[in-house]
């Protein structure tokens, strides 16, 4: 059955021009990071860095409409960055990018190469539809501090995707939870790129066609659907 994914009115109202495509995949195969999912996030970095020519990732255009964007529901940019800006920075630095296992750094690959924030949920995790809300700060958040389950809230107002167990990612695109993550077990899932205006709706396309042909390179014979963009205006 398709996952029910929902934007709330208020987030449309706070973020006009936001459109997230969504891959749905199913019989993926999935697995340690591998020389060549490492080669693609090399390709990536290198991609980024012609996309910037010398530029901070926050002075990319799209970058600073996430960070307005952020702003307007209260979180600070400098401090909570949008995935994809975290993920800009990390491939620019001596640390590079990390390797988690291979769905991971497929839409990793993809996330820092377009400079559009990427997600991937595992489908057996979620509970219900998912919904990008404003929070009402009672949501349950449960995440790991210390080495030990704990659960935290949003902040009244922050933009946060849920399903009916409670937060799957908080500030939008910043955390996402240990639930619902891309694991070496993970069969099926589902991919979420975010972009928000001036990126044309174009390019988030193409991001989320590059997406789903690495999926169908790396898991062959996978049931993958690429859902038309979805725009608010």
């Amino acid at each position: 059955m398709t996952l029910t994914l929902t934007v709330s009115d208020d987030v449309r109202t706070l973020a006009p021009g936001f459109t997230h495509v969504a891959i749905e995949a199913h019989s993926l195969v999935n697995g340690p990071s591998s020389e060549a999912s490492s080669e693609l996030l090399d390709e990536a970095a290198r991609r980024l860095a012609l996309r910037l020519n010398g530029r901070a990732p926050h002075e990319d255009p799209h970058m600073a409409a996430w960070r307005a964007a952020y702003t307007a529901f209260g979180s600070k940019p400098s401090r909570t960055r949008n995935s994809a800006e975290a993920l800009a920075k990390r491939a620019l630095s001596d640390a590079g990018l990390p390797r988690v296992n291979l769905l991971v750094d497929l839409y990793n690959a993809v996330s820092v190469a377009h400079l559009i924030p990427v997600g991937g949920e595992d489908l057996d995790r979620i509970e219900g539809g998912m919904r990008l809300i404003l929070a009402t700060g009672e949501e349950r958040f449960v995440t790991v501090a210390g080495g030990e389950e704990t659960v935290e809230h949003p902040d009244a107002g922050e933009v946060v995707w849920c399903d009916d167990a409670g937060v799957t990612c908080r500030r939008w695109n910043w955390r996402q939870g240990p639930r619902t993550r891309l694991t070496e077990e993970t069969t099926s899932g589902i991919f979420l790129l975010e972009s928000l205006a001036p990126m044309p709706v174009a390019e988030v396309t193409a991001a989320a066609a590059e997406l789903a042909e690495l999926l169908a390179r790396f898991s062959p014979g996978a049931d993958i659907t690429v859902r038309a963009p979805e725009t608010s205006a």
